[in-house]
């Protein structure tokens, strides 16, 4: 696995209203299943979203759209969205953010919990969900993705839609509540 996962790394921990209580180191985070903070952005091509097939300790294998991450803090300061979001597209996804046609525009947050049957960790965020649209196709970094599949949004919302058993379980709560 990539040495980003071996990482030492302080996430925000959050009540369910969101706000933030302290800070945790993200893997005590996520074998405990403490809540904390997190992101995802959903990329848009053309008329398609971009899902990423993703390699990573948690649910991997599983499909996101288009990627997840955490705001770390930096010192005493939690890292602004935007910065973490510009710092995930570089290291996912090989975009910049002169890549993007749109910046990322706020759609809403999800709250879940999911314990990964593959491994000990699990996932208790309230996940803050982000669009925006891109100008050429990604090209995914192989150490945090397997590939990606392009979908139409109007597909993803089919209930009896088969792939929705290997999304991950924030892509299901947020297909559920429309939330990108």
């Amino acid at each position: 696995m990539n040495d980003y996962y071996s990482q030492t790394q302080y996430i925000a921990q959050v009540d369910k209203e969101n706000n933030i209580v302290g800070k945790i180191e993200k893997w005590e985070a996520h074998e405990k299943r403490i809540l904390h903070r997190a992101f995802t952005v959903v990329l848009y091509y053309t008329d398609s979203i971009v899902l990423q097939h993703r390699r990573h300790p948690v649910f991997d294998g599983y499909f996101d759209l288009s990627f997840s991450s955490h705001q770390i803090y930096q010192g005493e300061t939690l890292q602004p969205d935007l910065e973490a979001i510009y710092d995930a597209l570089k290291r996912e996804w090989n975009i910049g953010e002169n890549d993007l046609k749109t910046p990322p525009v706020l759609k809403g947050q999800i709250y879940y919990d999911a314990q990964d049957s593959g491994s000990k960790y699990g996932d208790h965020e309230i996940d803050i969900i982000y669009t925006a649209l891109l100008k050429n196709k990604p090209s995914p970094n192989f150490d945090f993705a397997y590939g990606y599949s392009l979908m139409k949004k109007e597909d993803l919302l089919k209930p009896s839609q088969p792939i929705h058993s290997i999304f991950a379980p924030w892509v299901n709560v947020m297909i559920k509540e429309n939330c990108f």
